[in-house]
């Protein structure tokens, strides 16, 4: 499992040390407004919890925590293969970022994406990497689109119509 450090992020994959700031993080309604629309209850941010643990152990990459230089709980970023029932179905990993309200608009979920991004091109080698996002919300898809992702469809997941984004792997910068 990768930890990976930014001028002023610490992304750690998730653990089971994590769930009490992640029932924090998930029951609040502003984290939640576009990804669920609801609070999400400590069970199914346990089960959640598992979950990623264990799509570290399986693929070896997946959900980081972002936490600040006083380790406090930033929000969640990650590259994971979901098997969402999603239409039209993502052909390659996905990527996901959520931030504690106090942290919106301070640069720090550019800076923890691009970190797992720079993580998904260099150390994974993913050549494409794809994000869904609500329509509504303007704040991520600027953020996608700034770190290289572009609208390719609408999609179709849990009753709700996203913005389905992709990204290509920049090419290799000569060193010559």
């Amino acid at each position: 499992m990768t930890l990976l450090h930014t001028k002023r992020l610490t992304l750690t994959p998730v653990s089971h040390t994590d769930f009490d700031d992640l029932v924090h993080m998930w029951a609040d309604p502003e984290v939640t407004r576009y990804i669920s629309g609801q609070p999400m209850p400590a069970e199914d941010v346990w089960l959640r919890l598992l979950r990623d643990i264990g799509h570290w152990q399986v693929l070896g990459f997946g959900n980081w925590v972002i936490r600040d230089e006083v380790q406090s709980l930033v929000g969640s970023v990650g590259l994971f293969d979901y098997r969402r029932a999603l239409s039209p179905p993502f052909s390659a990993p996905e990527v996901g970022w959520a931030l504690m309200p106090d942290f919106h608009g301070k640069g720090m979920a550019r800076e923890a994406v691009g970190a797992a991004l720079h993580h998904a091109d260099t150390v994974l080698d993913f050549e494409r990497t794809q994000c869904m996002i609500s329509v509504p919300n303007t704040p991520s898809i600027k953020l996608a689109e700034a770190l290289g992702f572009r609208h390719y469809a609408q999609g179709l997941y849990k009753g709700s119509t996203l913005g389905l984004y992709e990204r290509q792997r920049p090419p290799a910068k000569s060193t010559g």
